[in-house]
């Protein structure tokens, strides 16, 4: 008969240094790829991370996310991901109003609507994971 066990009632791990590190690389990653999307045009027509720092970063992401297992770096590991992703989904869904609705001039507003509001949003999750982490605390609700 296996055993099973509950894995919240089991202490996190420590995370190392090196998998610290990398998370705060990640961010920084993000800080620089949603500044630079911001600053070259006014803001991002396409996913704040979509450039190449974002690439990179959701790449390293991916490849160390089964490293936090059982450490408060998870949670910032599926932040980083899910910011990464709903990023993307937002500037598509942008760009969708703007190519549906840009014919009868009013889908150019709420499609620059959305990418500032999409902007905002990542500059927040970024901000905040990254005030979390620098206290070494786990997201909530992640």
């Amino acid at each position: 008969m296996a055993e099973t066990y509950d894995t919240q009632a089991l202490p996190p791990s420590t995370p190392s240094a090196s998998l610290i590190s990398t998370t705060l690389l990640i961010y920084a990653l993000y800080g620089v790829a949603a500044i630079a999307g911001l600053v070259s045009s006014g803001f991002p027509l396409i996913a704040p991370f979509f450039g190449v720092l974002g690439i990179v970063a959701i790449i390293i992401a991916y490849v160390k996310r089964s490293e936090t297992a059982g450490t408060w770096l998870a949670s910032h590991y599926r932040w980083l991901i899910r910011t990464f992703w709903f990023s993307m989904l937002w500037a598509l869904l942008g760009w969708l109003v703007l190519i549906t609705l840009g014919l009868i001039l009013i889908g150019i507003p709420i499609a620059f609507g959305i990418w500032i509001a999409a902007t905002v949003w990542v500059i927040y999750r970024v901000v905040r994971g990254y005030m979390l982490f620098k206290e070494s605390k786990a997201i909530p609700g992640m």
